[in-house]
């Protein structure tokens, strides 16, 4: 399952991570995001342990949705060592957004 990361956990949880990080930025009203939730859910799972994937729900936590000036959901960022490494912009299918993840690994 995913990590809720919120606008008091994000440095806990993104920046201070020894892991890589996924963090899916999304909104409840989404459509695209509700369309992308279960391959962002199956990846918590298969990459347990090697990565962190996390949620940022965007109506509840604009101060970390404002730094990374997200503008458009779903948006998936890719940390590494604290660091925005790639990011992914829309609904992609899981393999686009699993193969992002691997290069980071």
């Amino acid at each position: 399952m995913p990590v809720e990361i919120t606008d008091s956990n994000y440095k806990e949880v993104v920046l201070n991570s020894e892991l890589p990080v996924l963090v899916d930025f999304w909104a409840e009203w989404c459509g695209p995001c509700r369309m992308i939730a279960p391959s962002v859910e199956q990846l918590s799972e298969e990459y347990e342990g090697k990565a962190i994937v996390g949620k940022v729900d965007i109506d509840n936590n604009q101060e970390v949705a404002r730094k990374f000036q997200i503008r458009n959901i779903p948006t998936i960022l890719f940390f590494k060592n604290g660091s925005v490494i790639d990011k992914v912009v829309g609904a992609a299918p899981k393999r686009k957004i699993e193969n992002k993840l691997k290069k980071i690994l």
